[in-house]
Formats: C-alpha cells, structure tokens, sequence
C-alpha cells in the first residue's frame, strides 16, 4: 500500500556528559502509521571517536513475517547557537524489514566537536532531529490512521513543548509574560532547544544550595547569560541566582569558618594535653600528701609507750 507521510521528531539528549550508558534510546513515536525510536551511541558504535545517530523500528520483533516500510531519512545535530552551523547529514532512502531493523550513521559527528563550546551541546544537554519520509508500507500498519506520537509538541506562545512540559511552560509565562517579547530566534528546532535549556534552568533552581557545587552555579550563570544574549528577559532568573549565589558563599563561609575552628580546638587540646598530665600528676601527689598528713595527724603518742621515759 502507498502512504507518503513526514514527520520531523526532535529529541534532547540531557546530561549528555554524564551518560553511562553505551546506548540510549528516545521515546517511541508514530509516523506513516508505524511506531519508531531514536538509537544513540554517546561514545560511537564502532567508531570510537564519534557520535552515532540511528532511527530503529520499535516493535521489530512483534511484526509478522514479510513487513517492509521504504523511508527516506535525514539526520541532524542541532547548533544552539546557530541553525546555519547544525550538522545535517544527506537524505539517504532505506527499506527496514526483518534483517534490517535500523539506519543510521556511525560517525554522525565526532566527540570532539560535539563537546567543544560550538553551540552543539548547552548546559549539558544534546539535541538531535531526524525527519522521517515514510514513502511505503508493507504489511499490517502498527497504528491504524495518523496517530499521535509519544512525543507530540504542543504550541505554547510560540515555542513547540512536549504534552508533558505544557503545565510547566504555561507557568512559566504567567508569571513572566514578558520572558520572551524579545526573543528572536526563528527556528523551530532551536526554538525547542533554549525553552528546553530554560525549563531546566529554572527546575535546577528548585535545588538546595547544598546540592549546587561551584561548577553547577557557574553552569547555571552560563545558561542564563547564553538565554539573555538569545533575547530572553531574565532579570528575575539572574536575582533567584545572585540570591542562591549568596546563600551558598554565607553556607561555604560558615563551614570554613567551622573548619577553623575544629583545627584550632584540636591544635589546642594538642597544646593542653601535657598541662592535663602535669595537672593529674599533682593531684595524685595531693592525695598522697594528704593520707600522709591525716596518718600522721592520727598517731597517738601515749605515755605507755615503751620508749618514753
């Protein structure tokens, strides 16, 4: 059956850094009828040096025998800072079927400039796009009609948020109606990056400043002028920082402080350990001297005593 449909699904990658895994997936959505994941290797598969991208049949193992989809797909890395610098990888068509259940590309792009600061990886987090062209399907569709994807986007004044951010983002501009008059960014893809990057910036101020270190306060400082300079208003976001700035600086200045204090009680005690000595010696001497006096004290010369005369 012939069924042409296209869907760009982009995917957030966060902590992109810290993953300890050798493959990780996106969440699963539909496009022609068939349900699709994303398939990340953060260190490379085969390839050491690079970033490996691929899009995966969902549900390989459940189909029935024969099914085939023909696609065409392209893949991108999106550049933060600037659509122009993004790395897209050509248009390439492939038939998935039992034998071959995913597509991709092994060195999509190397670690190196991944994690350079070139705008591909911000505050932590990597987003990846694939725009899926479903030209025809073979056999049972997974999903009869056009369903929704897992990871739909609703429009939220403007930016392209997941179902599950909606409530999030609505708050967000409620209270700062003003967040984003300013903003000048055009593109859907980065668009979707800095409210993602913002979302994250403002659930990580939720943290105890016990739990935020130097490094994270100046991740956090960098997040913010990188969202200013995009044209966010944030001079409320730039106060909540300079407030937990504080606390955390009165928190380290209170422990070493503390600190000193314990290493001068320890210095001291070390100082008043031989006086301690000196003071129970004298006072075992005391005593003795003491049971000395009193014996003496108790002694009874009597006139019946054989050496008086």
């Amino acid at each position: 059956m012939e069924k042409r449909i296209d869907k760009k699904i982009t995917w957030v990658i966060k902590n992109f850094s810290s993953l300890q895994s050798t493959k990780i997936y996106s969440d699963e959505f539909v496009v022609g009828g068939c349900r699709w994941r994303l398939m990340a290797y953060p260190k490379g598969n085969n390839k050491p040096s690079h970033f490996s991208l691929y899009l995966a049949v969902a549900d390989s193992e459940s189909l029935p025998l024969g099914w085939k989809r023909h696609t065409k797909l392209s893949f991108t890395v999106v550049n933060q800072f600037s659509d122009k610098l993004s790395t897209t990888r050509k248009e390439m068509h492939h038939w998935f079927d039992q034998k071959s259940t995913r597509r991709g590309l092994s060195d999509m792009i190397g670690l190196t400039k991944l994690c350079a600061r070139d705008g591909f990886m911000v505050n932590g987090e990597v987003v990846v796009a694939v725009k899926v062209d479903v030209l025809e399907v073979v056999g049972q569709l997974d999903v009869s009609g056009e369903s929704s994807p897992v990871m739909e986007t609703i429009d939220v004044n403007g930016f392209q948020v997941l179902t599950s951010q909606v409530q999030s983002v609505k708050r967000l501009f409620e209270r700062h109606q003003d967040v984003a008059t300013k903003f000048w960014q055009k593109n859907p893809y980065l668009k979707t990056a800095y409210i993602n990057v913002l979302l994250s910036l403002t659930q990580s101020l939720c943290q105890s400043p016990k739990e935020t270190s130097k490094d994270d306060l100046a991740g956090k400082y960098a997040a913010q002028a990188y969202l200013t300079d995009a044209g966010f208003e944030l001079g409320w976001l730039e106060k909540k920082l300079d407030e937990i700035k504080e606390t955390k600086q009165k928190e380290e200045a209170c422990l070493a402080r503390l600190q000193e204090i314990e290493d001068q009680l320890k210095e001291t005690e070390e100082q008043l350990q031989p006086l301690k000595q000196k003071y129970t010696d004298l006072e075992s001497q005391k005593d003795k001297l003491k049971a000395e006096l009193l014996a003496a004290r108790a002694h009874d010369f009597s006139l019946n005593d054989d050496n008086v005369v």
